[in-house]
């Protein structure tokens, strides 16, 4: 019972990692109210020392959480009747899920939130790897146990096919860089080896995989890799088919493609789902949405079935109106005014000329331009265009053949691929970088702690998530002394909240500071959030590139966008860019009208 006499429903779940009871004094056993009168609530773990939090006598006080010097505690108390719906928990004060998303046929059905909230555990779940213990772990519970508990009668029937043995399902899995490791050989061999379905030709021309067919795996870029595994998940025969982040890695157009190859299972009256953070595409690709919300790493709880327009703008509101669940304290808005072109300074940070580089066969031409004080730039186009070889060149780390720039210029440079293999804690990185203690500095205040970054302070490098390693990169990126920061591919793992955080931190970060910022991005979203001006990339990718000065959003966006044939609306009540669905009556209209980004008012 909490204070106003409500049943509630404690959750206390530990951080393993996080946990050093030889570092921190173990003050959370000292002061623990219930330990100090005798009971029990926290002891230590025999077998590493590590605490165990009785759940049961827990009172939710939170003293514990204070003083753990590592933040590796969570308690929270939930509605008694959302305990009633765990669907799985892992061990004692480990990760819980309550309730499940339910495939449904001829749909492709969306999953969005934050990482961490049980995705890998739902995806385990829906393909038969994993049994749901309805939070009893010290037990393997038997299938007519499992039948008899579960009472939507799709989810039964789900169920059901996993128990006989009949479910067909196929997984795109996220780390897709895993593949190499577990098949050698050709791309067309390992498409032809899963092709059960004859479609290997159709995905190849897509997917535009025709000239990678005879590269072995180990050899392919991130994006090409991304869109082989997005082929072999399709050409299986399945009943459902799971994709979780086909569009990392891809640029724009290539996930319209992957789009399009998702969408035509579910017409075929395939069971699909997807978990996307580029909020566009999975607008544009779902049927329906489920909402996942929680505490990262502790619990994950899924939403009702909610429509995807619905479902998205009460991720972002952080309320579900349907349930009276409100889990998060503040909603996401977009402001409306950045339709027309920023006021931006007349003071210019840079000027570079005209600028042209060739690597091997590839040729990239980039006209001259400026970067204005307090302006971001976003910079987009298909992959391989030399939008990251236009970048270098202005960090001064690659060469142009033709044109001097100023090498007066302070450039930050965050690059497209981190490296992960550094011996060593986030906090020692720091150091490294910052040149000394960073604690209490403007460093952590302005940069490290809207990021989110202090919990990671003592973790390894090497023991981060993707999406940890990039907010640590950019972090770093941003303490240094530069005059002009510049990123590439920032949203790349990032969860749909980390990745609206940082666009709005950025702008905030560069306009504060009075400097300048070019982002590189395949987020149309985040690109239409964070940027004041454009410079957009075309050509033939790996044979020629061009790249225009910097021109207005507007102007830009409306120019990529036709690119694209894709149109952009507001939706009226986040603000938030929506993309048209194809051949619609606003898509049309637009497209008649020649405005492609946004309706004016």
């Amino acid at each position: 019972m909490d204070k106003r006499g409500n049943s509630i429903h404690r959750v206390a779940v530990l951080d393993q990692d996080l946990c050093q009871p030889r570092k921190c004094g173990l003050e959370c056993i000292i002061y623990c109210p219930v330990n100090k009168t005798g009971g029990e609530c926290i002891v230590q773990r025999p077998e590493d020392g590590k605490a165990l939090i009785s759940e049961d006598l827990c009172t939710g006080c939170t003293i514990c959480i204070k003083k753990c010097p590592f933040d590796a505690i969570v308690i929270v108390n939930l509605a008694q009747e959302i305990g009633v719906d765990k669907i799985h928990q892992y061990g004692i004060n480990s990760f819980r899920l309550y309730k499940i998303p339910i495939p449904k046929e001829g749909t492709v059905t969306g999953l969005v939130g934050r990482n961490g909230m049980g995705k890998s555990t739902i995806i385990n779940l829906l393909s038969g790897n994993l049994k749901p213990n309805f939070g009893e772990f010290e037990r393997d519970l038997s299938w007519e146990e499992i039948l008899q508990r579960t009472t939507n009668i799709e989810l039964r029937k789900h169920f059901e096919k996993i128990q006989a043995k009949t479910l067909r399902t196929s997984i795109k899995p996220q780390l897709v860089y895993l593949i190499p490791k577990v098949f050698k050989g050709t791309v067309e061999e390992l498409l032809k080896k899963y092709d059960e379905r004859n479609v290997t030709q159709s995905l190849i021309t897509e997917l535009g995989l025709n000239n990678s067919l005879r590269k072995q795996l180990n050899t392919l870029s991130g994006g090409e890799l991304q869109r082989v595994a997005v082929a072999v998940a399709a050409a299986k025969d399945a009943d459902y088919y799971f994709f979780d982040e086909p569009s990392s890695f891809n640029d724009i157009f290539q996930r319209l493609a992957v789009g399009r190859v998702i969408s035509n299972l579910a017409k075929e009256g395939k069971s699909v789902m997807i978990v996307e953070h580029d909020m566009s595409l999975l607008d544009y690709l779902s049927d329906n949405i489920y909402i996942t919300y929680g505490e990262p790493g502790a619990y994950g709880i899924v939403s009702s079935l909610q429509s995807t327009k619905v479902g998205i703008n009460n991720f972002l509101e952080g309320y579900i109106p349907t349930e009276n669940i409100r889990f998060r304290d503040k909603a996401y808005k977009f402001d409306i005014s950045s339709i027309t072109e920023s006021v931006l300074s007349t003071s210019s940070i840079v000027q570079y000329p005209s600028l042209e580089k060739t690597l091997g066969h590839f040729r990239v031409n980039i006209e001259g331009g400026n970067i204005q004080q307090g302006e971001v730039i976003g910079i987009v186009g298909a992959n391989a265009l030399g939008k990251t070889t236009f970048m270098r060149m202005l960090a001064g780390m690659d060469k142009p053949d033709n044109g001097t720039l100023d090498t007066n210029v302070k450039i930050s440079y965050k690059p497209q691929y981190l490296n992960q293999e550094i011996e060593g804690d986030v906090r020692s990185l720091i150091y490294s970088v910052n040149g000394g203690p960073f604690e209490g500095t403007l460093a952590e205040e302005h940069v490290f702690s809207p990021l989110g970054l202090k919990k990671l302070y003592d973790k390894s490098i090497k023991g981060l998530s993707g999406g940890e390693l990039q907010k640590v990169a950019v972090s770093l990126s941003l303490i240094r002394d530069a005059d002009i920061y510049a990123l590439d591919e920032p949203s790349a793992f990032l969860d749909i909240e980390d990745r609206i955080v940082l666009a709005k931190f950025i702008q905030r970060f560069i306009k504060s500071k009075g400097k300048s910022a070019l982002i590189i991005d395949h987020d149309i979203q985040l690109i239409d959030l964070v940027s004041d001006r454009l410079i957009i990339f075309e050509g033939t990718p790996g044979v020629e590139g061009k790249g225009t000065s910097p021109i207005s959003k507007e102007t830009g966006m409306n120019d990529f966008l036709k690119s694209l044939s894709i149109s952009f609306r507001r939706d009226e009540t986040t603000g938030r860019p929506r993309v048209n669905k194809e051949n619609s009556r606003l898509d049309r209209q637009q497209k008649t009208e020649g405005n492609y980004y946004y309706i004016k008012n």
